[in-house]
């Protein structure tokens, strides 16, 4: 029976969730798997990849084929490397405690290598925040200044009516002095025709 190592699909429409599984190759894709090892979720950046080593390679010495995107997927992970450590020890050019050390190192470079690429995308968050925050301010501040402006020419209309206003309130005697001229003229018309 030929056991390949592939991917399974799950999840919804637009939103992939694999899990890794060795199955029979003659089997469908999303069908009976002899075993899960794990799970592969394209969806996170980085891409979260959760896999069970040991029985991967357990896998791998029985002759299952990993097919083109589960072996990229084993080869991140170091199954690969694992795999081909033991073939040393099964030569006899390593020992057990050498390949766990050699394997032990190459998981602390690629934990380092993963830790700055999160931290560099967390970078880029935190840059691109300050850069909208920034153009946020800037538009705040064109609007601030546009108000302003507005309302400078406004203040302007209205001291001439403050002014108007005044000039108002002092020819309100002479108004009023005409007024009462007029009002003793009349008088003085309708006593003579009287």
């Amino acid at each position: 029976m030929p056991v390949k190592i592939r991917l399974q699909r799950h999840g919804k429409k637009g939103k992939p969730f694999y899990w890794v599984v060795a199955a029979d190759s003659r089997s469908k894709r999303d069908g009976k798997f002899l075993e899960k090892l794990g799970i592969y979720n394209p969806n996170t950046n980085p891409a979260t990849i959760e896999l069970n080593i040991d029985h991967s390679v357990q896998w791998l010495q029985n002759g299952a084929q990993p097919t083109d995107t589960a072996r990229a997927i084993l080869s991140y992970k170091g199954v690969l490397l694992k795999h081909h450590l033991l073939g040393g020890v099964r030569k006899g050019a390593l020992t057990e405690e050498q390949v766990e050390e050699k394997f032990n190192a190459w998981l602390e470079e690629k934990g380092q290598s993963i830790a700055n690429k999160i931290g560099g995308l967390d970078k880029e968050k935190s840059d691109a925040r300050a850069e909208a925050l920034k153009a946020e301010k800037a538009v705040n501040d064109k609007r601030a200044q546009a108000a302003a402006e507005a309302e400078a020419p406004e203040e302007a209309e209205a001291e001439p009516v403050e002014e108007t206003a005044e000039v108002e309130a002092a020819a309100a005697p002479e108004a009023e002095a005409k007024e009462e001229a007029v009002a003793e003229s009349e008088d003085k018309d309708s006593a003579k025709e009287a």
